[in-house]
């Protein structure tokens, strides 16, 4: 299908999404940029900011629900990383039964008319976006970070000077059932003796 490099990505950013969420810690859910300005989101605005978000986009744009009310009953970093787990396992599996018409069928998304292909593109960018505000956020808590599309300072800086990535867990299910335990992410080396910028 023409369309099948859009459904993989969906699946990678997924696991992304989740890989974020789950480095935070319970305590950081009321952390915000700076603590008196509102403007910025803390950390629990942001994880339901992406659950309702996208259950909205694919639901009245895309025609794909879940079946399943947006945000968990409970809502703490774990029962969020549940609730996005399993309703993101469930559009990806809509995806994949998708064909090249229905990608390219126009819809409406908000105020103009784009093709689906496009609501996904511009959906797989808003989530990047808030990913990065995330990642930002665990900086500013003292956390430390695992690769999202290559290494970091935490994996061992640049790749160009050989530091790997690293995930902290192989698939959706192994991240759930691992910060179900108490946690289980794979180990990070830290900064390597280069500095993690291009120009230090």
């Amino acid at each position: 299908m023409r369309y099948q490099f859009l459904i993989d990505t969906y699946a990678t950013e997924r696991l992304k999404v989740l890989t974020i969420w789950s480095t935070f810690r319970d305590g950081d859910l009321p952390a915000r940029p700076h603590p008196s300005d509102r403007r910025g989101r803390s950390v629990h605005e942001h994880l339901v900011h992406q659950c309702t978000s996208e259950h909205a986009w694919f639901r009245d744009m895309l025609d794909i629900d879940t079946g399943a009310a947006p945000l968990p009953a409970d809502e703490t970093r774990l029962e969020f990383i549940r609730r996005y787990a399993e309703d993101s396992a469930r559009r990806l599996e809509r995806l994949h039964a998708t064909d090249d018409p229905w990608w390219e069928r126009e819809v409406r998304f908000f105020d103009a008319t784009r093709s689906r292909a496009w609501v996904v593109v511009r959906r797989v960018a808003h989530t990047a976006h808030h990913r990065g505000q995330l990642v930002e956020l665990l900086r500013m808590l003292g956390r430390s970070v695992y690769s999202t599309y290559g290494p970091t300072a935490d994996t061992g800086g640049l790749a160009m000077n050989g530091a790997p990535t690293i995930y902290p867990y192989p698939d959706a299910a192994a991240l759930v059932a691992g910060e179900a335990a108490g946690g289980r992410a794979a180990p990070l080396p830290g900064p390597g003796v280069h500095a993690p910028t291009e120009r230090p």
